[in-house]
């Protein structure tokens, strides 16, 4: 390209001498040609004047002429180098573009040969992988086989205990004959005997499992105020047959209260997000929270440690319950739209409900075969657990429903709404037997708890003013109103011995009323 360049420019110059010696030859030529005339100016100018001046003129007129021909051979000439100029230059630009495109394809082809390389290294890593994988699969058929062994063996197993079992029930028949003819013989101690646990106002039952409970008292004095959590507290309950308190807040954090001395017997950690509801399996072992996480978090309360970490809402969890018949199975509700029904022994879910309202609040029944659930939309729905069948509903509030709360006897549910109403239900019928309201009562957010003594005498419901009000259910009317709190109270909860009644505000202090 150089090559050609250069010879355009010696063109060009070639072209420029040769047009200068033809102006030369010209030049001469037409020297040689006017000669006469310059001698003819030796001459007497009157004799030839006219003659002179018209060859001058035409003189003049071709040395114009040949001035404008020398004047645009420049001009061409400038233009010519001035494209010569560019042309090395955009030869240059592309010399330097060929080389780096060189450096480049060196390193592309040195990046070929590591990928190479690399490609080989993972291919004996992949065919060491396949012989592994075989390795595995005749392991897997061999244990296989095993397993299909042992299941035989389980299976005489088991049929030999249903065998053992027939003769236990034969003696069991017959211990039975025996324990009627002893029930006939200790039927008049019996009241005594029930007498006996009647005393100071406790009833006890001889199930496995079951509670005792105080006749509940009226609060009125603030016995502790616990800075309980950072942020707010939406979750409290009280153990069964115990005084310790349990809480859960925004801190992400779930802690035991002793209530007697006010301080913290133990932290349970893991929770991801907020603690939105709390509840506790009937034998004190599990404690289950909500959590804005989306997942449901279960502790075994001994240890402290995380059991199971229960997935499948796709929104925060806002209500959980247990059921009062076995521990095994947890109900929960979410934004997501659904209610879902788990197995804490096998740590999945076993049902789920979909419903066009969001749920807010959740409770079992006394039998363990139904669930109450509080809607946006402001109705309590009863569900069958095993189907997921909707049996009934009533439109319970105008507003969103907050809370559930089912009396001891399970006779009555308590359902609180965003319209500050309070109202008592008949299981059996689910009509309206009560309603409870007060003019400062004001229900402050979509999971305020409401609850009902453990005598089924009074109702507990915490207000945005932040004071607590106590209802006596027979009467509809406040029988006291707790004023310790700062902010909005969010829930409130009755111990199962008849006293404290505690509760949280937004604030995250709890207070411990006796």
């Amino acid at each position: 390209m150089a090559k050609t360049c250069k010879s355009q420019e010696e063109i060009a110059n070639d072209a420029i001498k040769n047009a200068l010696k033809a102006l030369r030859k010209r030049h001469l030529l037409e020297e040689a040609a006017h000669r006469p005339a310059f001698e003819a100016l030796s001459r007497p100018i009157a004799s030839q004047g006219s003659e002179w001046k018209e060859k001058a003129e035409s003189l003049q007129l071709e040395l114009q002429q040949c001035y404008k021909a020398q004047s645009r051979l420049s001009e061409q000439l400038v233009v010519e180098v001035a494209e010569s100029r560019a042309l090395k230059a955009s030869v240059q630009v592309k010399e330097t573009a060929i080389a780096e495109m060189q450096k480049e394809l060196t390193e592309v082809r040195e990046e070929r040969s590591q990928l190479k390389l690399d490609l080989e290294q993972k291919i004996k890593a992949l065919e060491l992988v396949m012989s592994e994988n075989s390795e595995l699969k005749a392991q897997l058929e061999q244990m296989t086989t095993k397993a299909n062994k042992a299941e035989a063996e389980n299976k005489m197993l088991i049929d030999r205990w249903m065998l053992e079992k027939m003769k236990d029930a034969e003696r069991l028949n017959e211990a039975n004959a025996l324990y009627e003819d002893m029930v006939q013989r200790l039927k008049a101690s019996g009241l005594e005997q029930l007498a006996r646990q009647q005393v100071d106002g406790i009833v006890r039952r001889s199930e496995e499992g079951a509670e005792f409970f105080l006749e509940s008292n009226i609060p009125s004095t603030c016995k502790y105020r616990l800075n309980a959590h950072e942020g707010g507290c939406a979750a409290i309950l009280f153990e069964y047959n115990s005084s310790r308190l349990i809480t859960g807040g925004q801190d992400r954090s779930v802690k035991v209260w002793d209530t007697n001395t006010g301080t913290v017997s133990s932290n349970l950690h893991g929770c991801l997000c907020s603690v939105l509801d709390l509840t506790i399996t009937h034998d004190n072992r599990s404690v289950i929270a909500a959590s804005s996480s989306n997942n449901l978090y279960v502790w075994d309360l001994n240890s402290g440690r995380v059991r199971h970490t229960l997935t499948g809402h796709t929104e925060k969890v806002c209500a959980v319950d247990v059921s009062k018949v076995s521990s095994r199975h947890v109900v929960s509700a979410a934004y997501d739209r659904t209610i879902k029904v788990w197995d804490l022994m096998k740590g999945y879910c076993t049902n789920t409900i979909i419903f066009h309202s969001n749920c807010n609040a959740l409770s079992f029944s006394m039998d363990g075969q139904t669930i109450f659930s509080g809607h946006v939309d402001g109705n309590l729905r009863l569900w069958d657990i095993q189907t997921g069948k909707l049996l009934s509903e009533v439109a319970a509030h105008s507003l969103a429903v907050t809370s559930i709360s089912l009396s001891r006897n399970g006779n009555v549910v308590l359902t609180s709404g965003r319209d500050n109403l309070h109202n008592l239900f008949d299981v059996r019928s689910l009509e309206v037997c009560g309603t409870l309201r007060a003019s400062g009562n004001r229900v402050a957010s979509n999971w305020s708890r409401s609850c009902i003594s453990p005598d089924d005498n009074h109702v507990a419901a915490g207000s945005a003013d932040g004071s607590v009000y106590i209802w006596s259910i027979s009467k509809g009317d406040i029988v006291s109103t707790l004023k310790e709190h700062s902010s909005s109270v969010l829930c409130c909860k009755w111990s199962g011995m008849g006293k404290p009644l505690a509760s949280a505000d937004k604030n995250g202090t709890v207070c411990v009323w006796t």
